[in-house]
C-alpha cells in the first residue's frame, strides 16, 4: 500500500476545481496524509481582523490538490475514504461577510437593507478534549462545544473542460459543506476527465446544517485518506456512506431544486441494490429519508438526503467498497 505525505506551499494551493495541473500522481489503494490551509488560508488571525480588508474573495478555500488516480477514466466512480480529520492548529475563525450569508441581503438576493456588520469570531480548539470554544463578541459568554471536524469541500474537475471556484458545489462535489463528511465517511464522486483531478480543503472544527452566517469554524486540517476506484456506474451527484446511512448530495438554487436531485438520485441508487422500480423507489424513500441542510449561502445551496441503512440490510453498496475501506483503515 503507497503511503504519500503531501503538505502545500500556498503557491501549490488549488483555487478552482478543474483547470488545475495535478499536483500528485497516486494509484488506487493509497493512503494520503494531507494538511490543508483554513477557508482564509491563515489570514484572519484576531478578532480585530476583518475578511473586507485582509481578502481577495477570488482566493478562498485553498484546496490541496488536485491528485491524478491513475486509472481513472471519465463514468468512473471515485470512492474517497476519510480515515482522520483532525485540526492541525489550536485555533479556527468564523466571521460575517458584507453581502453574505442566509440572513442577509445578497448580491444574488438584492434588499434596499444595509449589509449586518462585519466582524470575526476566533474560538479554541482542544483537540485532547474534544472541544471548540465560542467567545461572544458582545458579551462574555464562553461556550464550549464539541469538536466535530470535516471538510467542506471535496470535488473533482467538473466535465465539459469546465472551471469552477472552490465557493461552489455542483454534480463535481465541490463546496458542499455537509457536516456528513467526516472521518469514517466514504464519498462517491463521478469521474468526468482522466485522472479524476480531486482535491480537497475548506476544514471545519465544527459546522451547524445550514451554515447559516456562510462561516464555519474554519481552521487547517490535518487528513489521512484512502483513495479507490470503481470502474463504470458513475453517480450522477455525489453520494457519501458511513457505518449507519447512504446519502446523497444535490445542489442548485432554489434548495427545493437541491432537495429534488438529492431525492431523484437517491431513489435511483435504491432502485439499483434492491431491484425495485422508480415508482416503488420513491414510495418507499417518502417513508424512511431524513433531508438535513447541508448550505443556504453559497452560489449553489446544498441538501442531503439520508437512508438508514439498518431499515433495509440487504443493501449493498458499492460491493462493500465502505466496509472494505473501513478495514483498511483499521489496519492502519
Amino acid at each position: 500500500m503507497d503511503v504519500i505525505e503531501f503538505t502545500p506551499t500556498p503557491e501549490q494551493y488549488g483555487w478552482s476545481f478543474g483547470g488545475t495541473a495535478p499536483i500528485r500522481r497516486v494509484r488506487p489503494g493509497s493512503v494520503l496524509q494531507l494538511w490543508s490551509d483554513d477557508a482564509f488560508a491563515g489570514r484572519l488571525r484576531d478578532t480585530k481582523d476583518r475578511a473586507s480588508a485582509l481578502l481577495d474573495t477570488r482566493y478562498t478555500n485553498p484546496q490541496t490538490g488536485p491528485f491524478f488516480v491513475e486509472g481513472a477514466e471519465p463514468g468512473d466512480t471515485l470512492a474517497l475514504h476519510f480515515v482522520s480529520i483532525e485540526p492541525a492548529r489550536d485555533w479556527g475563525v468564523s466571521t460575517t461577510l458584507p453581502l453574505f450569508g442566509g440572513l442577509t441581503g445578497t448580491t444574488r438576493t438584492a434588499t434596499l437593507q444595509d449589509p449586518l456588520p462585519e466582524l470575526t469570531w476566533v474560538y479554541e480548539i482542544d483537540s485532547t478534549a474534544r472541544t471548540v470554544t465560542f467567545n461572544a463578541n458582545e458579551s462574555d459568554h464562553r461556550i464550549p462545544l464539541p469538536l466535530e471536524p470535516m471538510l467542506g469541500t471535496v470535488g473533482v474537475a467538473p466535465e465539459r473542460g469546465e472551471v469552477r471556484s472552490t465557493a461552489v458545489p455542483d454534480t463535481f462535489g465541490g463546496n458542499m459543506d455537509t457536516p456528513e463528511m467526516r472521518a469514517g465517511a466514504t464519498c462517491y464522486l463521478g469521474v468526468n476527465v482522466e485522472g479524476a483531478l480531486f482535491s480537497i480543503g475548506d476544514g471545519h472544527a465544527r459546522q451547524g446544517e445550514g451554515e447559516s452566517c456562510g462561516v464555519a469554524v474554519e481552521t487547517a486540517m490535518n487528513v489521512t485518506m484512502i483513495v479507490d476506484l470503481m470502474k463504470g456506474g458513475a453517480p450522477a451527484w455525489p453520494r457519501i456512506e458511513d457505518d449507519r446511512h447512504l446519502m446523497t448530495v444535490g445542489s442548485g438554487r432554489p434548495l427545493d431544486d437541491a432537495w429534488r436531485a438529492a431525492q431523484v438520485d437517491m431513489i435511483g441508487w435504491l432502485g439499483g441494490l434492491l431491484g425495485m422500480s422508480k415508482m416503488d423507489a420513491y414510495q418507499l424513500l417518502t417513508q424512511i429519508s431524513e433531508s438535513p441542510i447541508a448550505n443556504m449561502v453559497d452560489p449553489n445551496f446544498s441538501a442531503v438526503v439520508k437512508v438508514a441503512k439498518d431499515l433495509l440490510p440487504s443493501m449493498r453498496a458499492y460491493g462493500g467498497m465502505h466496509q472494505r475501506l473501513r478495514e483498511l483503515a483499521a489496519g492502519l
